[in-house]
């Protein structure tokens, strides 16, 4: 079934080689898996970000990084979605998240940025917390004193970089069932 639908998915992310690997990269990673299943190059540079565009399952769909530091993800992600005239509930965003052990999928229809500060920059640019979100676990900080910022832009021993990567097969399904309009579903066989 071909419809009119547009859709944009945002991977999140650090744009300097330096953040390659990092567990705030998660994002980026899991768009890069993205775009080469779906044979999409992420590389005209406009809206603060480098973005591409394809067809999957007939829906339409810009990929998307931003490239203003995680911070500001929103400077970016607003501009596309305002260009495209695409809604909040058609803005798919990957990101990290701290709470989740490595690999573990956590899909919400929408929410708060639970402390996530691109998740906050987002809700603020696109002025609702009503997109849904796949945030991707990375695992939780060693001890409670350990410095945050240490630990998200650290990178990922080689076990947790594998325990990641290999749920991105189950990311790109639970893409593809949010644009097909079930997200439940996809939450349902995805968020173990």
């Amino acid at each position: 079934m071909i419809t009119n639908d547009i859709w944009l998915i945002a991977g999140l992310g650090n744009p300097e080689a330096k953040y390659d690997g990092t567990r705030h990269n998660a994002g980026f990673s899991a768009l890069d898996y993205l775009a080469d299943k779906w044979g999409v190059s992420v590389s005209k540079a406009k809206f603060q970000g480098l973005w591409g565009q394809t067809e999957v399952d007939g829906h339409k769909v810009c990929l998307l990084k931003p490239l203003t530091y995680m911070n500001l993800s929103g400077d970016s992600i607003a501009p596309l979605a305002g260009f495209f005239k695409i809604p909040p509930d058609h803005v798919i965003v990957l990101c990290d998240d701290i709470t989740q052990v490595p690999g573990k999928l956590r899909i919400r229809p929408s929410g708060s940025a639970g402390g996530h500060n691109g998740l906050k920059s987002i809700i603020a640019r696109l002025g609702t917390d009503q997109f849904p979100r796949i945030r991707i676990g990375v695992g939780e900080k060693p001890r409670p004193d350990y410095d945050l910022a240490d630990w998200v832009l650290g990178r990922f021993p080689e076990e947790d970089a594998k325990a990641v990567k290999d749920r991105f097969p189950d990311l790109e399904a639970a893409a593809r069932l949010i644009m097909a309009g079930r997200l439940g579903e996809a939450q349902n066989k995805y968020n173990r």
